[in-house]
């Protein structure tokens, strides 16, 4: 993230009457995560990249990342349901929307008009889609998983064998865009069982029709071109948390995240902070009252953990994450620094989202797609 330009727009930001009405705000960078997805496509430049955008975008916003993410060049998506998909369909016709969930039954209606992908993983699912197709005379598009050991969703082993025994009727209607499968252990190089997806993924291809294949997740992408095949589906490295964690991190932080400063007070022993009096103040200072809490998405496990930056200054959060509120000592910060209205860097350039996962004993993907619908999102960079 360009601290400079951040900085400068961020101040314009955090004067608006939008900001005004919470007590914290998101603050996005499009150049970044553009940037991000134009270093996963040079990464496999044989393979058409594509941008996972479930999860409201990662928590981002999903039609303002995939918008961002057209303008830059991408032309498919992933979302989770259909929900998201007539979204983001809605907000980018053109656009090739794949719906993850597939066609969950008395639904096929709908995504056929909506212009839908689904990603069939059954072969009940690809019975009634077929039925949809012959219904309207016309093919309609999907993609077909290949469960590869994962045992989530997937075609199964004994389904797979069914299908390629007699893939003419067990396909008819269908106008196959992909098979696909997904990686369980990409992000750690040494798990074998990576090598093995890939070969399971070639055994099933040396035996069903052609059609072009997606395999690579983020992390799958820095596994090298054996893994990249037709379509790679970046998520994770797209919102700036390393896809790779045995290299240093190699995107672009695309968030900010700053707690309006709602009070400020003297403390001194034998005063506590928060829920349980678990903080206990042992010299004269002064406390902060920030605006977020556990209801925005920050994690309970934290409390009493990392820091924030209050007009330059780190200083620790201390006591319990609150629905509302963090608190956080404050007591080396200069006054003038410190005003009732001024604002906290919860994550930011001190504090990525990686590191506030290690602290709260979870992973960057929960960090992100938890920030909560309170937050005033401000986009900056395009």
């Amino acid at each position: 993230m360009a601290a400079d330009r951040m900085t400068s727009e961020v101040a314009g930001l955090l004067d608006s009457p939008e900001a005004a009405r919470v007590g914290a705000v998101l603050v996005i960078d499009l150049a970044a995560l553009t940037a991000n997805w134009r270093d996963m496509a040079a990464r496999a430049p044989g393979a058409e990249c594509a941008a996972v955008v479930k999860a409201n975008g990662y928590g981002l916003g999903d039609v303002a990342v995939a918008s961002a993410l057209w303008k830059a060049g991408a032309r498919s998506f992933f979302v989770a349901d259909i929900e998201a998909g007539v979204r983001v369909k809605t907000a980018l016709p053109a656009s090739r929307t794949i719906v993850l969930h597939g066609v969950p039954a008395g639904t096929e209606a709908e995504l056929a008009a909506r212009d839908l992908v689904p990603v069939l993983s059954s072969l009940a699912e690809t019975e009634r889609w077929g039925a949809q197709a012959r219904l309207l005379g016309r093919k309609l598009p999907a993609f077909i998983h290949i469960d590869t050991g994962m045992n989530r969703l997937g075609l199964p082993p004994i389904e797979l064998d069914r299908l390629c025994n007699d893939p003419v009727n067990l396909l008819a209607g269908i106008d196959l865009q992909a098979w696909m499968s997904h990686l369980a252990c990409a992000d750690d190089p040494d798990n074998p069982f990576t090598a093995e997806q890939l070969r399971r993924v070639r055994m099933a291809l040396a035996r069903l029709p052609k059609a072009p294949v997606s395999l690579s997740n983020s992390g799958g992408i820095f596994h090298g071109a054996d893994y990249h095949f037709d379509l790679v589906r970046p998520g994770i490295a797209l919102y700036g948390a390393n896809p790779a964690p045995w290299l240093p991190n190699p995107m672009r932080p695309v968030i900010r995240l700053l707690a309006r400063i709602l009070q400020v007070r003297d403390v001194a022993p034998p005063d506590t902070v928060g829920y349980d009096a678990t903080h206990r103040i042992t010299a004269p200072g002064t406390v902060a009252a920030l605006g977020m809490g556990y209801a925005d998405g920050y994690p309970w496990a934290l409390a009493g953990k990392g820091m924030a930056m209050v007009g330059g200054y780190a200083v620790p959060l201390i006591g319990r994450v609150s629905m509302d509120l963090l608190t956080a000592d404050v007591t080396g910060v200069p006054e003038h620094l410190l005003q009732v209205g001024g604002w906290a860097d919860i994550i930011g350039p001190h504090r990525d989202v990686d590191q506030v996962a290690r602290e709260a004993g979870t992973i960057g993907y929960e960090i992100l797609t938890r920030l909560g619908s309170r937050y005033h999102r401000a986009y900056v960079g395009g």
